[in-house]
């Protein structure tokens, strides 16, 4: 049994309070602007001329804003004592090891979390390794039964599920939408926690991590759902910083719809994080919230309230009173390679906007010293834009792939380097 928590975690605990406390004015007095504000012009209009302007003073100020206006404060990370609970060195005929952790914080309120981790056998040095959250259970994502159920909620259009809880018909019912071997083969590992451990996807919870902890005494501001499971993520980062197996320098997170918006908050936020793959994540996430396809801000807010706080519930009317959008949060990662990738049937995630968020990025991109986007226009169906700032469409609708993990895995190949 050991006790988590990085260099990193600690320099965010000691500059948590810091971001939280800077005041920013009341939704209505924010002007209106109607076009996507510069993300190289700080809130009180003075341009930011440099990369260390950026660092210092943008980049700080806004993850503030992101905070206050849209997704609630986060709070502090916490320590948590880890038990790896089970290892098996032969799962998939051998191609690889199978490890199942379990994070346990001192808060007791706080859930457990349960880590799913696959690592491949034939390598020469540590693996790089994918993190996303699942929906459904560490169980939907293999059949070995040595993988525990989970006990808490769980939306009940997943197969096996029985009153919103998992019973065994669900294992590895997620299998192919995961697809680990895959990634085995390619040299990568593949790390999973279900999100309903870290937060149940319900308006009215009563455990998860949003009961344990919080990040503003104002419930206004503090955080919602998307946040916490960004946190979760992060906490699962401090675990996989301490497995020798995996190359630390090379930790890339994925998720798909509103676990896209929490893997591309997690990244944003969090510098170990090498790489951002979230996939159709759409309104929140990667389309602008000034859009005029998809999911508007006030459908995402009136379908799922607890996803935002309360605050991101005024600029319902009038979303363009926001100081930002979400090219700013893609922003936030660079120099890190992003990759939006999207479905042509999927037009809730306003694909062609999402486009038009990393062209608004690549000014960040270029400011810190690396390629941004490689094209003003969208590619055609099938071709991957493999940029630091990446982009990919594909022929179908609203889900997650085999096919999906192959252009993940390339555009990883292109940025990371081939594994060996």
């Amino acid at each position: 049994m050991k006790t988590s928590i990085s260099i990193f975690t600690l320099l965010l605990i000691l500059c948590g309070s810091v971001i939280a406390a800077k005041p920013f004015p009341p939704t209505s007095e924010l002007p209106p602007q109607p076009e996507p504000p510069d993300p190289l012009v700080m809130f009180d209009g003075k341009p930011v001329a440099s990369k260390n302007d950026w660092l210092k003073k943008r980049q700080p100020e806004l993850k503030a804003l992101f905070q206050h206006y849209e997704y609630g404060y986060f709070p502090s990370p916490a320590k948590f004592k880890t038990t790896t609970d089970y290892v098996d060195r032969k799962f998939l005929n051998g191609k690889a090891t199978l490890k199942l952790a379990t994070l346990t914080f001192a808060e007791k309120k706080a859930p457990q979390i349960h880590l799913l981790l696959v690592v491949p056998n034939k390598r020469k040095s540590p693996a790089p390794v994918f993190l996303g959250l699942n929906f459904s259970g560490n169980h939907s994502l293999v059949t070995d039964a040595n993988v525990p159920l989970p006990t808490s909620w769980i939306n009940g259009k997943y197969p096996g599920v029985v009153d919103h809880y998992a019973t065994d018909a669900g294992r590895g019912q997620q299998a192919d939408v995961w697809a680990i071997e895959q990634s085995i083969d390619r040299g990568y590992a593949s790390a999973s926690i279900f999100s309903g451990e870290i937060q149940p996807d319900l308006t009215n919870a009563t455990t998860g991590v949003r009961e344990a902890f919080h990040g503003s005494k104002d419930p206004q501001h503090d955080w919602g759902n998307i946040a916490a499971w960004a946190w979760g993520l992060q906490r699962g980062i401090d675990y996989l910083e301490t497995d020798t197996d995996i190359d630390q320098k090379k930790m890339a997170v994925v998720g798909h719809s509103r676990l896209g918006k929490a893997a591309l908050l997690a990244a944003a936020f969090d510098d170990r994080i090498a790489l951002a793959v979230p996939l159709q994540a759409g309104a929140g996430g990667t389309s602008p919230a000034r859009g005029k396809i998809g999911e508007s801000v006030q459908r995402i807010n009136t379908g799922f309230p607890h996803w935002f706080c309360g605050e991101f519930k005024k600029f319902n009317d009038q979303p363009e009173r926001l100081p930002f959008d979400q090219h700013c949060l893609i922003a936030l990662c660079a120099p890190r390679p992003v990759l939006l990738s999207n479905a042509t049937e999927d037009t809730w995630a306003n694909p062609a906007g999402q486009f038009e968020m990393l062209k608004a990025a690549d000014k960040v991109y270029r400011l810190v010293g690396t390629d941004g986007l490689a094209s003003n226009a969208m590619p055609e169906e099938g071709r991957l834009i493999e940029s630091t700032l990446g982009y990919y469409i594909r022929p179908g609708k609203h889900s997650m792939t085999a096919d999906d993990w192959k252009i993940f895995l390339d555009f990883a190949d292109k940025h990371f380097g081939k594994p060996h």
